[in-house]
């Protein structure tokens, strides 16, 4: 059996940070942080060579745990897990993965589109308003469902500026954002083969993602876009 990239001792340390999200504490416990970031890294570079044979993948970055405070009402100086993304290649491959080690159940395999860009937004809901049926193909299907379970994302309490309230795909139209996620056991972070377990969710998002990168770089005549 592999043996485990995040250990234990990682979740441990998440646990403890959470209850003492101060810069004293975080000193004193530097080094379990910087043996945590060590584990990181390691599954930084195992989902780069796994990926890779399966999607063209740009880079796979990990978030710092440091937060900006800035401009945030929230003045805890750290998160409380550790994140990074999945970057896609080319300017053709919209849509990223994301992922999150948190312990309790809390870890994450995500992606979508977050915030688009307001003309990103418009072409994907031309695309729905036009047809609605290959993006509903995709989030009705069975592998989609029982991985994800439903297409999440903030919405619109009535269809958009622009668009009939009575067009029958406005519950998709209402959409802001496009979010598909599905969590993680401590469990099955700590095992061996949760890398190969990440792109396996990761490969039943490429449908999603596919469909977006096809919206998203041709117009509504389907000519693409240079």
């Amino acid at each position: 059996m592999a043996s485990s990239i995040i250990t234990p001792p990682t979740l441990k340390f998440l646990k403890e940070l959470k209850k003492n999200n101060n810069r004293d504490w975080f000193g004193k416990n530097k080094s379990r942080y910087e043996t945590a970031r060590e584990e990181l890294k390691s599954l930084q570079s195992a989902l780069l060579d796994e990926m890779s044979h399966q999607d063209e993948i740009a880079q796979v970055k990990l978030y710092r745990v440091y937060r900006d405070v800035r401009f945030s009402k929230n003045k805890d100086p750290y998160k409380t897990h550790f994140s990074g993304y999945i970057e896609r290649a080319t300017k053709w491959k919209r849509g990223g993965y994301y992922f999150q080690i948190a312990p309790n159940g809390n870890s994450m395999a995500g992606g979508g589109f977050w915030k688009p860009e307001k003309e990103d937004l418009l072409r994907i809901r031309q695309e729905i308003a036009a047809n609605d049926k290959p993006l509903r193909k995709i989030i009705n299907a069975k592998a989609f469902k029982d991985t994800f379970g439903q297409l999440d994302g903030e919405q619109l309490k009535t269809a958009p500026r622009g668009f009939d309230k009575e067009h029958p795909a406005v519950d998709l139209l209402r959409y802001k954002q496009f979010l598909i996620s599905r969590q993680f056991t401590d469990q099955e972070v700590l095992d061996g083969k949760f890398v190969k377990e990440l792109c396996k969710v990761y490969k039943k998002m490429k449908p999603f993602f596919d469909y977006m990168s096809d919206t998203l770089t041709t117009d509504e005549n389907g000519v693409s876009i240079e």
